[in-house]
């Protein structure tokens, strides 16, 4: 009777299993000499899945972990980990075709029929593509980078294949074609370092002395603790102007690059009360007029 039932019970699970590679051995359409299965269909499936996951684990790997013991910065790394991704799902697909045996012939139709339709109507996404490849080897902008581009003034915090997102001081995040930094012009504020340098203008009166007024200007700006010290700040003497002798206070900083009125407000802040204290004379504007009555006129 136990034989019977083992017997019952292996026909059914050799009937499950035929039923199931009959299903996974279903052919839907040829492609080529290939013919594509719902098992193949599967497994290519589950293998790209796997591969874009683990190109993407292995990008964070050399940005984080590879990459971060050598003196690079965060947009450098991120442009290396971004073209070794690249790199992996490109050689990873031609991988997982051939090895499930596809005809890659029949692909040169397909590309034909794509690049019909890159004429016709994908001219931008493909520019863009090919412009954010050119961004991460030239890497004229990195992550982390503050630029200027158009009427977008914000730091890069992701450059993908297709478009760049910018997030501005207001916390907007603006997404950029790529092809936007490649064909325009683009101010790069931290291109090399962090360190910036602004100019911020101050007029004081023709009675103050010049080097009291660069003396108190220096004081102020090594007194905030958003100027650096080195690159030391200065004090130049522009103009002699129509009602006030002219300076330019200049300061580099690293904090504010981001936020320059920010650091102008609280120079203005400090810079007016310290002239209060010092009864440093802030001129304003003033014209003479001189007026002749029509009578006077009509006499002489």
């Amino acid at each position: 009777m136990e034989q019977e039932i083992e017997a019952v019970a292996k026909e059914k699970a050799e009937g499950i299993i035929d039923w199931f590679e009959k299903i996974m051995n279903l052919s839907l359409f040829n492609l080529g000499d290939s013919k594509l299965t719902i098992g193949l269909i599967i497994t290519l499936v589950i293998s790209f899945i796997i591969l874009f996951v683990g190109s993407e684990w292995i990008r964070k790997l050399i940005v984080n972990k590879i990459l971060s013991r050598y003196r690079l910065d965060l947009g450098t790394r991120t442009s290396i980990g971004t073209m070794v991704k690249y790199f992996l799902i490109l050689a990873g697909i031609f991988s997982i075709l051939q090895t499930n045996g596809l005809d890659l012939s029949a692909f040169g139709i397909l590309a034909g029929a794509v690049g019909v339709g890159i004429g016709f109507g994908l001219q931008n996404i493909t520019n863009n593509f090919i412009s954010g490849l050119i961004i991460l080897f030239e890497q004229p902008i990195k992550e982390g980078d503050r630029i200027e581009v158009g009427d977008v003034s914000g730091d890069v915090i992701k450059i993908s294949a297709r478009s760049t997102m910018i997030v501005t001081n207001d916390n907007i995040s603006i997404i950029v074609p790529n092809s936007q930094f490649i064909d325009s012009q683009v101010i790069n504020w931290s291109h090399n370092d962090r360190n910036i340098r602004f100019n911020f203008p101050v007029g004081v009166s023709y009675k103050e002395d010049p080097e009291k007024i660069k003396r108190i200007l220096l004081d102020v700006a090594k007194h905030n603790g958003g100027v650096l010290n080195l690159p030391e700040p200065d004090v130049l003497f522009e103009e002699f102007g129509d009602s006030s002798l002219n300076f330019s206070l200049r300061v580099w900083t690293s904090e504010y690059i981001n936020r320059p009125k920010v650091l102008k407000s609280q120079l203005y802040y400090e810079i007016f009360r310290i002239f209060k204290e010092e009864n440093v004379e802030i001129p304003f504007p003033q014209r003479d007029l001189h007026m002749k009555s029509g009578f006077e006129n009509l006499i002489k």
